[in-house]
């Protein structure tokens, strides 16, 4: 989620390209441990549907890992919103302009994900885009804001004017209007959060699904975990499925989450720092890696950046494969990708 998407603390479910396939087998003993449960759970988070897909020795044991593991990840969301007027973000945007705000190391660390990736892209990624507050895509808009007000808020986004000092522990934007929106970078860490602290209560193997965003660790019942990928395209269509084990993820960015129609084309929420306006690059795009950090913010830069440039990102970065669809509804994928997808 990039820019002013409804992230971190209002609900509106979404269609997701990344879908696990579970099925009845999920639920039935296995062989290797006729006493593991699997139980499944789903909250509102993050403006999205969360689901968890814990495997344990006992019910109770899940269960406390569940329990552990939605209660940090409600925390983080908490504090990384800006839709809430008590988060350590909301603070930040209040104090633009005017004076530094002290912040938790957790939130520091994204901070500084961002601005490493804003730097990279140079700017393509930028998370004060929460100053283009002029956008909204609620369900029934069909309105576009006035040209003089994207303008008016675009010459605030800019990710040089977020200051942030790590050893004094806090963060500043430079000047009054400007906003900080993590709705493209949070999301990521706060799950790996949850799966870190199902780890830390005893479970190896588990299943998060934030909209779209999937990460596994170890199996269920034995066997690989099943991820089908949409066809951002044709969307009720599976295009292949993932088979994962160990510690995995599928992260996807797409301009078929949020948006209306005006003016002949889609707005949809993935907005251009440059522009102010939605992107005009890919569709939509799924990317595999091991770890949040590996591509954290990065599909929604490459929507940003075009073909050509979400292609010379990939370049290096070996350890990300992606998959691809383009606006002119051409499909391409990472040789990594096409050799992971296999037939649905």
């Amino acid at each position: 989620m990039h820019g002013t998407n409804r992230p971190l603390g209002l609900t509106r479910r979404r269609m997701a390209l990344a879908l696990p396939l579970l099925g009845a087998a999920a639920w039935l003993p296995s062989a290797a441990s006729p006493q593991a449960t699997v139980q499944r759970e789903a909250k509102a988070l993050m403006g999205t549907r969360v689901t968890l897909v814990v495997e344990g020795e006992s019910d109770a044991t899940v269960r406390a890992a569940m329990a552990h593991a939605w209660r940090d990840m409600e925390r983080l969301a908490a504090l990384m919103t800006r839709y809430e007027p008590g988060s350590a973000v909301s603070a930040i945007n209040r104090a633009a302009g005017r004076r530094a705000v002290a912040v938790p190391a957790e939130l520091m660390a994204v901070l500084q994900s961002a601005q490493h990736l804003a730097a990279q892209t140079d700017g393509a990624f930028d998370i004060t885009v929460g100053a283009l507050r002029a956008w909204h895509f609620d369900a029934g808009q069909s309105a576009l804001p006035s040209a003089v007000d994207i303008e008016a808020q675009r010459r605030l986004v800019g990710y040089r004017g977020l200051e942030l000092d790590a050893r004094a522990g806090t963060a500043r934007l430079a000047r009054s209007g400007m906003a900080l929106d993590l709705g493209g970078i949070a999301k990521l860490p706060i799950l790996e959060a949850g799966m870190e602290t199902l780890k830390r209560h005893g479970i190896a193997n588990a299943l998060i699904d934030g909209g779209g965003d999937v990460l596994v660790a170890g199996q269920l019942r034995g066997r690989p975990w099943r991820v089908g990928l949409r066809d951002p395209r044709a969307p009720e269509r599976v295009l292949g499925v993932l088979a994962l084990q160990g510690q995995a993820l599928v992260a996807s960015s797409g301009d078929y989450e949020r948006f209306f129609m005006a003016q002949g084309e889609r707005q949809h929420h993935i907005l251009d720092p440059a522009t102010g306006r939605p992107t005009h690059g890919p569709h939509g795009v799924s990317l595999l890696a091991s770890d949040a950090a590996s591509v954290n913010g990065l599909g929604a830069a490459m929507m940003v950046l075009g073909s050509e440039g979400a292609r010379a990102l990939l370049r290096g970065r070996p350890q990300v494969q992606a998959l691809v669809a383009e606006r002119d509804q051409r499909l391409w994928r990472t040789p990594g990708m096409a050799a992971a997808l296999q037939a649905a």
